[in-house]
């Protein structure tokens, strides 16, 4: 495998292979799964740690009709990388921050009735200040239906609906929730949560209020639930090859019907020292792990910094040669070690894969992170910026 999946030429031989083509089919996937419906890409925290501007720049040009980012400084790094489709920032802003929404041209999410009148105010100064006195900012109002995080309660509609009216800067352009828990079927919380939601844009409508695009469905919900499609689809992790912990036989049916993703994001590093350990002998912090025979132990320059959380400490896997190997004791921060006493011909400078395919062989973060007991974006998000993104397009 020496030679294979060659990184950048930065020094440290730890990388990612990312492709932006598997990117853009995921988004065709999903954009022909829910009917041509717009999608609102979501590419916050670095694009699940993919890396938000180039991205962003694949799903543009694959007709991706607006952004979900966590903040306003995610925001102005997608404009100055060139983005020009709408940006929702998806918590709102903080004080001292709304000079750049309008700098930048960001949306930002309404989920208090004191931002609708904070917003205003800030909207009037910037239009008299630019002497544009039609000048009106979209946003987006969050509703809270159930999630009990942001949002605002669907008993303020019509406290919102007066507040609204008074604010001729501002134009509301979509109105939107969030499910809590759109991949269990065991429960009946998402239905009530498409009720309360279209009670509450209801009350909107009768106090005067046009609700703009309507959206609900994260990845899961696009994945299954098509009574919460609406207007506008926000899929986050389907972008990047995965469903989100669902039944795997439903993963399977989505495929056989139109919407199969392909995984883009591949983590490797090279073997940088290899160890000949006899029987009984300790491997790494606390030696967690001795050896029960003699054996390899090569070591990898990428540790928990880089994306191979500590969880992984004694449970891992990696790829080297096409071939399974456990990773062995601690994962610590920068290094991590893999017993490869099995793989015949193993040396300093192959390649090892923590994520993706090396052969016949697939370690998916998906399937890690079901062992974990977490989420694949919880494995995706923890990739470090030290590791520098390879893109293949």
């Amino acid at each position: 495998m020496k030679g294979k999946h060659e990184p950048p030429r930065n020094g440290r031989p730890a990388w990612a292979d990312i492709s932006l083509d598997a990117i853009a089919a995921n988004f065709r996937a999903i954009h022909k799964w829910v009917g041509g419906r717009k999608v609102l890409a979501v590419v916050k925290a670095d694009a699940y740690g993919h890396g938000g501007p180039p991205v962003a720049k694949a799903l543009e040009r694959a007709g991706a009709a607006c952004f979900g980012v966590t903040c306003v400084s995610e925001g102005a790094e997608l404009r100055e990388a060139g983005i020009r489709r709408p940006i929702l920032i998806l918590t709102g802003w903080w004080d001292g921050e709304s000079k750049y929404l309008f700098e930048y041209n960001l949306m930002p999410a309404v989920h208090r009735l004191d931002d609708l009148t904070a917003l205003e105010s800030a909207a009037a100064a910037h239009a008299k200040k630019t002497r544009r006195p039609k000048f009106h900012h979209p946003f987006h109002l969050k509703i809270d239906t159930g999630m009990n995080r942001l949002g605002i309660s669907p008993g303020d509609a019509e406290e919102f609906a007066r507040r609204y009216h008074d604010s001729p800067h501002l134009k509301l352009a979509a109105t939107f929730t969030h499910f809590a828990s759109s991949e269990d079927f065991s429960i009946h919380q998402t239905e009530a949560q498409e009720g309360e939601f279209a009670q509450a844009v209801g009350r909107l409508r009768r106090a005067g209020v046009d609700p703009g695009e309507l959206h609900m469905a994260n990845s899961a919900a696009i994945a299954s639930r098509p009574s919460s499609w609406g207007h506008m689809v926000r899929p986050g992790a389907l972008l990047y090859g995965y469903h989100q912990n669902y039944d795997p036989a439903e993963r399977r049916e989505t495929a056989e019907r139109g919407m199969e993703l392909e995984p883009a994001l591949s983590l490797r590093a090279r073997i940088i020292g290899i160890r000949e350990v006899p029987a009984g002998e300790g491997i790494g912090y606390n030696a967690t792990f001795r050896t029960t025979r003699p054996s390899r132990i090569a070591v990898i320059p990428i540790g928990y910094a880089d994306g191979i959380v500590r969880r992984l400490s004694g449970k891992g896997r990696a790829l080297v040669h096409g071939i399974e190997v456990p990773m062995v004791g601690v994962v610590s921060m920068d290094l991590t070690m893999v017993d490869v006493t099995e793989v015949t011909g193993a040396a300093v400078g192959d390649v090892v894969t923590v994520f993706g395919a090396d052969g016949q062989r697939r370690i998916s973060p998906f399937s890690v992170a079901r062992e974990l007991g977490t989420v694949t974006s919880d494995l995706l998000c923890s990739l470090g910026k030290r590791v520098p993104r390879h893109y293949t397009s």
